[in-house]
């Protein structure tokens, strides 16, 4: 099987980490793979904030009620408001987040490619997030991806019924 589709087949979502810690050089390998993210018109309006250091993640875990795992690196997804503008997007419109998306895929694939697990989470509070960070005004907080190693014994994957195949997804129209 080709290796991509059988990345995309084999990753999961890891909701429990270890504590061993994700080393500088692989979250450097997950950030550059980020950088190569499809965005609409190649604007590049994603700016990751990245964080290994036990302190700030636990003030993310405490405001980030959708965090889980308890990761041992995590990289924010934000987008620049102000180049957002500047391209001519209202601060309203969902446009950007379609970039956090595919930033977000690109990043836990990459992670996934090299042993890490990774988590998505968007359940935080985006202004308290913002403080713990320090990020300037117009670096708004759209998604959290936690990093860490997968820890035995979590929990497991929800099932609900049996796996639906792209046949079940789809609708082809003429």
């Amino acid at each position: 099987m080709n290796p991509v589709l059988a990345a995309i087949r084999s990753r999961r979502v890891v909701r429990a980490m270890s504590d061993r810690p994700v080393s500088r050089a692989d979250l450097e390998t997950i950030l550059d793979a980020g950088r190569w993210a499809p965005s609409a018109g190649n604007r590049h309006l994603q700016r990751f904030v990245a964080t290994d250091h036990p302190g700030t993640l636990h003030v993310l875990r405490m405001v980030s009620p959708g965090m889980i795992a308890r990761p041992t690196a995590a990289i924010v997804i934000c987008t620049d408001r102000a180049l957002a503008a500047d391209f001519g997007f209202r601060p309203d419109v969902p446009g950007p987040w379609i970039d956090v998306g595919t930033a977000a895929a690109t990043l836990m694939l990459a992670a996934h490619a090299i042993g890490v697990g990774a988590g998505p989470v968007t359940s935080f509070s985006k202004a308290a997030v913002a403080a713990a960070l320090h990020l300037p005004d117009g670096l708004r907080p759209d998604m959290i991806v936690c990093l860490g190693y997968p820890a035995t014994g979590g929990p497991a994957p929800i099932r609900r019924g049996r796996r639906l195949s792209w046949r079940d997804l789809t609708t082809f129209v003429p």
